[in-house]
């Protein structure tokens, strides 16, 4: 998500003004502090400009890669 916000030339601030949220949503969810839910995460995808599907796919294909390396 931060790499897809960068990418789109967007800041915290922008996002979260985007949301109606405080730009501590953000950064909180940036930061691993709190996770999105489904509806939040489709919100937060379409603000930035992203397929949530694009997003889901790289996260999916880091978790077996973690999941590759564990096993060795």
């Amino acid at each position: 998500m931060i790499a897809a916000r960068k990418d789109a030339q967007l800041t915290q601030e922008s996002v979260a003004k985007s949301l109606k949220k405080p730009k501590s949503f953000v950064a909180k969810y940036e930061n691993g502090e709190r996770r999105l839910d489904v509806i939040e995460f489709l919100l937060v995808a379409r603000v930035i400009g992203v397929d949530p599907c694009d997003i889901i796919r790289i996260i999916s294909q880091k978790i077996s890669e973690a999941s590759c390396e564990s096993e060795i």
